[in-house]
């Protein structure tokens, strides 16, 4: 299976433009979260984003919270936005939580979860799916300019936990297009101008 993944669009809807037409090179299109910024534009990076025909799986950010995401995405058929639950695509299992994990000194627009009720969002994760989560696991593709690592540790524990085939992440931009493993699971914070990845039987091979 094929997939592009891509996250932090922010109202570009340039690049929203860029993600729809290399939909047709891959089989499932995925989003990491923050298509709107600070709970504005959504609607429009996700009309440009629903000339997608190809099942896309989709989390929310910090920037639009899940029921946003989900009222904007009605009537997409292709879209399938997951916020602790899974999806069955072509015999591959997609599991998502959308938001910002740990809580962001943002303030009131940003839609956050701490680490406890990620943890609870997290727990039905199978074992082996494709993980799709805004935030990334602490201490890996997570590493502000300040230094600081800002990732999940609920998230962090779940990959030990379930070791997904794959990882794909967003939510921070000094790290976007970085990939690192963590036990041998490969993890992606793909940022807006989008990645493919080969989801074979011997692993992820990015192209």
């Amino acid at each position: 299976m094929r997939l592009l993944v891509f996250s932090d669009l922010h109202r570009d809807l340039s690049a929203a433009r860029g993600v729809a037409k290399r939909a047709p090179e891959a089989d499932v299109v995925v989003g990491a979260g923050d298509y709107a910024t600070k709970r504005e534009g959504l609607a429009g990076v996700i009309r440009e984003l629903r000339k997608i025909d190809r099942p896309t799986v989709l989390v929310a950010g910090n920037s639009e919270s899940v029921e946003e995401l989900r009222r904007a995405c009605d009537g997409w058929a292709a879209a399938h936005v997951l916020h602790g639950e899974s999806v069955h695509i072509n015999d591959v299992t997609f599991f998502g939580v959308g938001c910002a994990v740990p809580t962001t000194p943002f303030g009131a627009w940003s839609v956050d979860l701490d680490e406890q009720q990620a943890a609870e969002l997290l727990q039905p994760c199978p074992q082996g799916a494709v993980l799709v989560s805004h935030s990334p696991p602490h201490g890996h593709v997570d590493r502000a300019s300040t230094g600081q690592h800002l990732g999940s540790t609920a998230v962090l524990e779940t990959v030990r936990r379930t070791r997904p085939a794959l990882v794909v992440c967003g939510h921070i931009h000094d790290a976007w297009g970085q990939q690192v493993e963590i036990d041998g699971v490969p993890v992606l914070n793909a940022g807006p101008a989008g990645m493919i990845v080969d989801l074979g039987s011997d692993g992820p091979r990015l192209r």
